[in-house]
């Protein structure tokens, strides 16, 4: 008798995307729920977070809102407390602001590490808290970068939240197996988005990094959409602690 593929569709669980108000939280979001899954859309502004649960509903998914600063990990932890658990997080509120390391600022470095890492850190952990005391044997997906993996030129503190964010995963993940509660990270390149746009509207940056992909192209929010579903679904059933790099061959070397 022939195995059967594990399926890749979520009907009928709960899922958290953070930072879902435009870019690739959007997109991952709106994976989730042409999955199947009924999503809430996290972020800090209502009216964002508000048009993209509407586009998910009027395209036949399930999705709802949860307007909140994922950097005030008491007012978070509140949240997943008053909420059934979740059955997959999408870790996705980040930034980042460029310098060349010797430029870098006080303020700067503080503000990327502290949503980059303390919010995921304690945000990953309020869910998770409530995933164990519910039972639920979740997926939580770190959204982390190619640059938890290489360096990148003017991009020091990024890297180093996310290099953080590939060691939290990893720990995370230890520590969770035996609930049941996969963790693991999604690693993209540089892709299309009103965050990333401003550095790659410079024909000279944008022919740097179409030169180190060894695909030829700048990544789109679509090239992440069947990567996450693939980590929040049974297909991926035996994946904990991985990183899931989505980067064109960057870097392959």
């Amino acid at each position: 008798m022939l195995p059967t593929t594990p399926s890749f569709r979520l009907d009928g669980r709960l899922a958290l995307v953070t930072g879902a108000g435009r870019g690739i939280g959007v997109a991952l979001a709106a994976a989730l729920a042409q999955a199947g899954a009924m999503v809430t859309l996290a972020a800090r502004t209502g009216s964002e977070i508000e048009a993209a649960a509407d586009e998910i509903r009027k395209a036949g998914g399930k999705a709802d809102t949860l307007v909140i600063d994922v950097t005030d990990t008491a007012a978070f932890r509140a949240a997943m407390d008053a909420r059934a658990a979740f059955d997959i997080f999408v870790n996705n509120a980040g930034t980042n602001r460029p310098s060349p390391f010797l430029e870098v600022t006080e303020p700067d470095f503080d503000a990327v590490i502290d949503l980059n890492v303390r919010a995921a850190f304690f945000a990953a952990q309020a869910v998770a808290r409530r995933m164990a005391t519910a039972g639920v044997k979740g997926s939580i997906i770190n959204i982390s970068s190619q640059a938890g993996h290489i360096a990148l030129a003017a991009r020091s503190t990024y890297s180093t939240s996310k290099f953080a964010v590939e060691g939290m995963t990893k720990s995370m993940a230890t520590d969770l197996a035996g609930l049941g509660i996969r963790v693991n990270s999604l690693c993209p390149t540089f892709i299309e988005t009103a965050m990333t746009r401003p550095a790659l509207s410079d024909p000279a940056f944008r022919a740097f990094v179409t030169t180190k992909i060894k695909l030829g192209r700048v990544g789109a929010v679509e090239d992440l959409m069947g990567a996450v579903v693939f980590l929040a679904s049974d297909a991926s059933a035996l994946m904990t602690g991985s990183a899931l790099i989505v980067d064109g061959g960057w870097t392959t070397g």
